[in-house]
């Protein structure tokens, strides 16, 4: 029950960040910074693939996909097609662990140590929309702040 309604949170909220990062009217927009705002909305989005990207394709799903966290808030531009390409990569590969995940799977611990702490890959992975959420409002607000929307 849980893998179908995180399924379903992480389609819908996937679907909410290309509509944002579609929404940018000038795509320079993505990119801009001011006053007290520290991050782009570009640099929120490539965070979040790489997040998602990390921790599902690579940690749960066994891709190749190396995270590079770093340059996600150092990049001053990418394209914002290339940008959307990523979402839909970072939907394949949660689509891919969620589908073969069990609810054992979901009880074990997560195989990597994030907190410091044991968790267990259930707990992580709703962590982990509850993050993305919190950065896709930032997106959102960005948006309206600087696009004038």
């Amino acid at each position: 029950m849980l893998i179908k309604i995180l399924s379903e949170i992480y389609k819908r909220d996937l679907d909410k960040l290309k509509a944002e990062i579609e929404a940018y009217e000038h795509e320079g927009d993505l990119w801009k910074k001011g006053g007290e705002i520290p991050n782009s909305a570009g640099n929120l989005c490539l965070h979040l693939i790489g997040n998602l990207r990390h921790y599902f394709g690579a940690v749960l799903g066994g891709t190749d996909y190396v995270r590079d966290r770093d340059a996600e808030f150092a990049t001053g531009y990418a394209p914002r097609g290339q940008m959307l390409a990523e979402i839909d990569s970072a939907l394949r590969d949660i689509n891919a662990v969620l589908e073969k995940l069990s609810d054992e799977d979901l009880a074990a611990e997560y195989p990597i140590d994030v907190f410091g702490h044991p968790i267990t890959t259930g707990w992580f992975i709703t962590h982990l929309s509850t993050h993305f959420n919190y950065h896709l409002g930032q997106i959102n607000y960005h948006r309206r702040l600087i696009g004038g929307q």
